[in-house]
């Protein structure tokens, strides 16, 4: 359906599943640069290794039909390192908004019986 515009279709819907939480909850993860970055620092060089493994054995590969045929170091895809970056922080979203939901619409819906005062 998106050709070679796949991946990065992929990632798009992970940024617009998980981004909003940000604002609605108000999670201020975004905010805070440095614990995102000590995140994707931890886990990012295993996933780098992981996948420059595989490839370099044949235990899985990247379809050019589906990515735009970009390629960084050991032969991996662009598409493949944003998602080494963009999936650590939608999951610190995801979290911190399941984390955050029940306060924040407890709070909602006190502001709301308030106003009906």
């Amino acid at each position: 359906m998106f050709g070679e515009w796949s991946y990065l279709a992929m990632l798009g819907f992970v940024i617009l599943a998980s981004f909003w939480l940000e604002f609605v909850f108000r999670l201020r993860v975004l905010r805070d640069p440095k614990r995102l970055l000590k995140t994707i620092a931890l886990v990012a060089p295993v996933f780098v290794l992981w996948d420059a493994f595989a490839i370099a054995n044949n235990h899985w590969f990247f379809s050019e039909e589906l990515t735009l045929g970009i390629y960084g170091p050991f032969g991996i895809p662009v598409e493949e390192y944003g998602f080494f970056i963009i999936i650590p922080i939608a999951g610190i979203l995801t979290l911190e908004g399941v984390t955050n939901f029940f306060p924040t619409v407890k709070s909602w819906i006190a502001r709301i019986k308030k106003v009906g005062k």
